[in-house]
């Protein structure tokens, strides 16, 4: 009974690899080592994301505790051009191997956020709505549902967003409503960032730099 479920499993996975469903960084066995990618991380990122991947400018996310799949999925789309921005591709394009890809991963991982905080307190009681439930009336899903209830992600599917710079969300939020960014997979934040508003984007920004 347990190889029939763990053969279902495998098929399974194995199906939504191929349709592209899993990102391909969720798709490998061999994990970086955070020992080895710390150099890297310390002479290639350190000016944008700081010394231990909690980054001073909120332009630029802090990369402490990120799932570790994302970051990896991240740099190698910059690499590719999936992911477009002519400072990070070219940052990314000084990282040789695959094998340092997934070392500086790793050492991002394993680092400890130092979070932001909500400050914003006209905006955080919308956030929090579109955050835990959604808006079912202009069709957006809850951002809790792939991010977690206290945005942390889940591990190989979707990033962590508790404490990051809400400017940076908010950004990137923009760049999907807007399909200046265009690597996420089926479209699925492109079509939830058109149905947001300017206040809608601060607002779930400013609410998930308070989730711990």
């Amino acid at each position: 009974m347990v190889h029939h479920s763990v053969r279902k499993l495998a098929l399974s996975v194995s199906v939504a690899a191929a349709l592209g469903i899993l990102p391909a960084a969720a798709q490998e066995t061999q994990r970086g080592d955070p020992k080895l990618g710390e150099a890297l991380a310390k002479s290639v990122c350190v000016a944008c994301h700081g010394e231990d991947g909690n980054s001073l400018v909120p332009n630029y996310p802090h990369l402490a505790g990120q799932v570790y799949e994302y970051t990896l999925k991240q740099l190698r789309q910059f690499k590719s051009g999936e992911r477009s921005d002519p400072l990070m591709t070219a940052m990314a394009m000084t990282v040789a191997t695959e094998e340092d890809e997934r070392n500086i991963s790793a050492w991002y991982a394993a680092q400890t956020l130092k979070p932001e905080v909500a400050k914003n307190e006209a905006l955080i009681e919308r956030g929090r709505q579109l955050w835990r439930g959604g808006d079912m009336e202009k069709g957006i899903p809850a951002c809790s549902g792939c991010h977690g209830p206290s945005g942390h992600g889940l591990p190989a599917q979707y990033p962590a967003l508790s404490g990051q710079f809400p400017e940076y969300l908010a950004l990137q939020l923009t760049h999907f409503r807007t399909g200046e960014r265009n690597n996420d997979p089926e479209r699925m934040m492109r079509d939830i960032a058109e149905k947001l508003t300017d206040n809608d984007i601060k607002s779930v920004a400013e609410y998930a730099a308070g989730l711990r």
